[in-house]
């Protein structure tokens, strides 16, 4: 069973910075693709990054320059660095594991989610 826990939200400051973590259980970071995505009430769940198992790594652009995502194998962790946080930065963070099942000719993906983490910035 794979299971995700986050954990490095709370209230900032805008023009401050955050660490998110992510644990991870029942997967390998460092063989499956990983990130993180952002909500807020009354929209979709947004990318905000992503790290693939070979170490690529995708932002959205309206993070790019201001947050880093990365991973420690070691630890089956991920990070998110958020610097040059802006209110509209606030939101849910979710952490996301991508696992792949074969079925015959057909290959369906899994998405893994965490329960989430509240980021707010304050102005």
């Amino acid at each position: 069973q794979v299971m995700l826990a986050e954990s490095g939200g709370g209230l900032a400051q805008a023009g401050g910075s955050l660490n998110l973590s992510c644990v991870a259980s029942g997967i390998a970071f460092g063989a499956n693709d990983g990130g993180w995505y952002r909500q807020v009430p009354g929209k979709q769940r947004e990318l905000v990054a992503t790290i693939r198992y070979d170490g690529r790594l995708n932002y959205a652009d309206f993070v790019k320059g201001r947050f880093t995502i990365s991973r420690d194998n070691a630890r089956n962790t991920i990070f998110l660095q958020m610097n040059n946080l802006e209110t509209e930065d606030t939101a849910v963070y979710y952490c996301n594991a991508v696992t792949w099942n074969n079925k015959g000719w057909t290959r369906y993906r899994n998405d893994h989610w965490g329960q989430g983490t509240q980021v707010t910035v304050s102005s």
